[in-house]
């Protein structure tokens, strides 16, 4: 086991990379985003950050290796995904899986179908080493290392995450998971996902994400790059359950081509404090960004949560669906952007946001910016507001349901177009977490 915390700086940075045996370039690209990190402050929107660098545990290592199968890996940390329910998803149905806990990917297997298709799923750090010039080509490609002091905290330290490849032509039929888990106090935890999904094929990613909860802060600060190939369609699923002692700021975008599809399906329950915006670069004609998703913020929480449209090429498409929900003084709020360039002629932007705040103690804002640069687009924006209807409830207690079980059966029927877009497992799991926060 080695763990690297407090006082992060040059020396750790190097030996990081001396640890996991990368080539120079990547040594090299840690120490020019470690520079940038220094230098850059945080960000001048959302929420105030007081985060305590010299605190965080920023590598720990729980393992030799990376094992495909469950009885090789430590019994605590294998007991800790099935407790979760990973083991036996991956049974029941999916395709593949990769599981983190704390730095290190510690398990991932892939279903035999898919290596005779030349799907390449793994962990990213050994994607570096088996793919290195596939990996170069994406790596930091479409989001730099200098674009905000996370993302350069990332590019310094990162450790982990999930390598995707799906060739020209192929379906990948049951989605691919993979689980981070933190589970030491004041952990960081800052994995790195690539997926590349090449012209007509099609993929579905789910991940999930869960904290032990301690009395002092920990943090997670990931970048996901995605890439959508011509006719190509990609989803992204994530249920976020971190404790509420976890910082989460993550850095997700997908860039799609002509005719491709790209889905978010996002799900922000836990954290003390997220901020987060999946974005889609429409760059060829025809293609498609969809976001749905849910930000529930409870006592002490804050939800800085929405999604990011950026529309370059004619007859692109987008839909965001932004649910939030905040009780017991928690502030959930939708912050997103949306723009059309001058070149996007007869591109469509849909955004619907709603919000149901459950009492006098708690917030929401909704905070867009929408910017549109050709004449031939049209973008249209519907926001809405509302608290629990004293109607609605009683008329459902006069029929001998408790005012409790009412509340929950109205905050279910609200976020239901977000539970639909959910493999069933998510969907019940997503269910006792409602319950566990209201």
């Amino acid at each position: 086991m080695k763990t690297l915390n407090k006082a992060l700086d040059r020396q750790k940075v190097i030996e990081i990379s001396k640890i996991k045996k990368e080539p120079k370039w990547m040594t090299e690209f840690r120490l020019k985003a470690f520079e940038k990190f220094k230098s850059l402050p945080n960000p001048n929107f959302g929420p105030k950050l007081d985060i305590d660098f010299d605190s965080i545990t920023y590598y720990k290592k729980v393992a030799d290796g990376v094992s495909d199968n469950w009885d090789d890996v430590d019994k605590d940390v294998k007991n800790t995904f099935d407790e979760i329910g990973l083991i036996k998803a991956e049974k029941d149905y999916l395709d593949g899986v990769g599981a983190q806990f704390e730095s290190e990917v510690v398990y991932h297997h892939m279903i035999e179908e898919l290596q005779s298709k030349n799907v390449i799923f793994c962990d990213t750090d050994t994607a570096l080493k088996k793919y290195p010039e596939l990996f170069k080509k994406y790596f930091n490609n479409l989001v730099k290392y200098d674009e905000n002091k996370y993302t350069a905290l990332n590019g310094a330290v990162w450790s982990g995450g999930t390598f995707i490849y799906v060739p020209p032509h192929t379906k990948v039929d049951r989605p691919l998971q993979s689980y981070f888990r933190i589970n030491t106090k004041n952990m960081g935890q800052f994995e790195r996902t690539i997926i590349i999904v090449d012209e007509d094929s099609s993929v579905h990613y789910m991940e999930g994400c869960t904290a032990r909860t301690y009395t002092s802060d920990s943090l997670h600060a990931a970048v996901v790059e995605i890439y959508v190939g011509k006719n190509a369609k990609c989803r992204y699923t994530t249920i976020q359950n971190w404790s509420t002692d976890v910082i989460n700021l993550v850095t997700k975008r997908a860039i799609v081509e002509e005719n491709g599809v790209m889905d978010w399906v996002d799900g922000n329950i836990g954290s003390k404090i997220n901020m987060k915006y999946p974005c889609c670069v429409l760059n060829g004609k025809y293609a498609t960004g969809n976001c749905i998703s849910i930000a529930v913020a409870s006592q002490n929480q804050i939800q800085d949560a929405g999604a990011k449209m950026i529309h370059l090429a004619p007859y692109t498409k987008s839909s965001i669906i932004s649910k939030s929900i905040s009780a017991k003084g928690g502030n959930a709020s939708y912050r997103g952007l949306v723009k059309i360039g001058k070149n996007a002629s007869y591109a469509n932007s849909m955004i619907k946001c709603d919000t149901i705040i459950i009492d006098d103690q708690s917030k929401s804002d909704t905070i867009p910016t929408n910017i549109v640069l050709n004449k031939t687009a049209s973008l249209e924006h519907e926001a809405t507001v509302s608290k629990i209807s004293k109607e609605k409830l009683f008329y459902l207690m006069s029929r001998g349901i408790s005012e409790e079980k009412a509340k929950e059966l109205i905050i279910m029927g609200f976020i239901d177009r977000f539970r639909e877009e959910l493999p069933m497992e998510y969907a019940v799991e997503l269910n006792k977490l409602m319950k566990y926060y209201f």
